[in-house]
């Protein structure tokens, strides 16, 4: 149950935090600026914490969507994505988006990251719907994580080519949009954990009722 948890509270506390952070910044943006631009300016650190706490947390609810689905011939390819995703939060806070001065500045290493985290969450969506198809537990919510890995990747390649650049006609919706993007991802995220939870308490029951 400590694996389901993980894909519930990792969200959510990672959201509160971001939020919270923002309100305390008069001169930030939610709409226009990224998450990882809170990493710079004062207090930049909070945001790096906040990206080494989500990627663990992330890493073990993918660790117990594998354990909580029934095996299929390819069925460590979707968790293994997820599971890139988390690995790409913590590097996300390896090498946050700032300069040696301390400004916003998205490098290679941070960028690596953020392309981790999406394209992970997302595919991984994708493929581990799949798996989720053939699993009667899990059948009623397999289209959701189809589309929501679909939508993830969608908005987030969006985001990159209309939203990113200083030129870009989107570009004052930057942050909005990839809120956007976190909201359709977090929300996946607590679902499939809420439908892992409830796995684990059928099995756990079972197994409590053969043991008698």
């Amino acid at each position: 149950m400590i694996l389901a948890a993980a894909g519930i509270v990792g969200p959510i506390l990672f959201t509160v935090a971001f939020i919270v952070q923002g309100l305390f910044r008069p001169t930030y943006s939610h709409m226009a600026e990224p998450v990882s631009a809170l990493a710079a300016g004062p207090n930049g650190w909070v945001q790096d914490v906040n990206f080494l706490v989500f990627g663990p947390l992330m890493i073990a609810y993918a660790v117990g969507l594998h354990m909580g689905l029934g095996p299929t011939r390819f069925g460590l390819f979707g968790p293994a994505l997820l599971l890139l995703s988390g690995v790409g939060l913590i590097l996300a806070g390896v090498f946050p988006a700032r300069d040696d001065s301390g400004a916003f500045s998205v490098g290679p290493g941070h960028l690596v990251a953020v392309f981790m985290s999406f394209v992970g969450a997302g595919a991984g969506l994708i493929v581990i719907s799949r798996r989720m198809a053939h699993d009667p537990r899990w059948r009623s919510v397999a289209t959701a994580a189809l589309a929501s890995g679909i939508a993830i990747i969608v908005l987030f390649l969006g985001t990159g080519r209309l939203a990113v650049a200083d030129d870009a006609p989107l570009h004052q919706w930057a942050g909005l949009l990839q809120r956007v993007t976190v909201a359709v991802w977090f929300t996946c995220t607590i679902v499939l954990a809420l439908r892992l939870l409830r796995v684990q308490r059928a099995t756990e029951g079972n197994d409590a009722g053969i043991a008698r």
